[in-house]
């Protein structure tokens, strides 16, 4: 579990774009952990969470390409009933809210990967290390 810088790309909301941010990384070998997309009707904002996060800024710098660094916290979590719900709760006792998240794991994964935006990551991780 820790605090990760996520970046939200705001990219036109058309087929293909997203392909080619994917593209780009790729080329840069840049991997992505995760990736959550919301929409709009003319745009599209893909939030994610990469291996080099200074190197796909850059990329996407050069493309002219709007994004936005935020903390999160990623926690690699038990695949089973309830473990979303523990964590939330945590959260919850120490006032922490969760603005969103996002996280998949394979039903056969004994892991998965949560990616929590939090009120206060700091504060969340002390928490969510001394409870978990």
């Amino acid at each position: 579990m820790r605090i990760v810088e996520q970046l939200a790309v705001f990219i036109v909301n058309k087929p293909g774009t997203l392909a080619e941010v994917c593209d780009e990384l790729a080329a840069g070998r840049v991997n992505i952990y995760g990736l959550a997309t919301s929409d709009t009707v003319d745009h599209a904002v893909v939030r994610m969470v990469v291996s080099d996060t200074r190197k796909a800024l850059a990329l996407f710098e050069a493309r002219g390409t709007l994004v936005v660094e935020s903390d999160v916290l990623m926690i690699e979590n038990d695949n089973k009933p309830g473990s979303l719900s523990r964590i939330a709760k945590i959260l919850s006792k120490h006032k922490i809210n969760i603005e969103y998240a996002y996280l998949a794991s394979i039903p056969t994964a004994k892991r998965g990967l949560l990616i929590l935006r939090v009120t206060d990551p700091k504060k969340a991780l002390r928490c969510l290390s001394g409870e978990l």
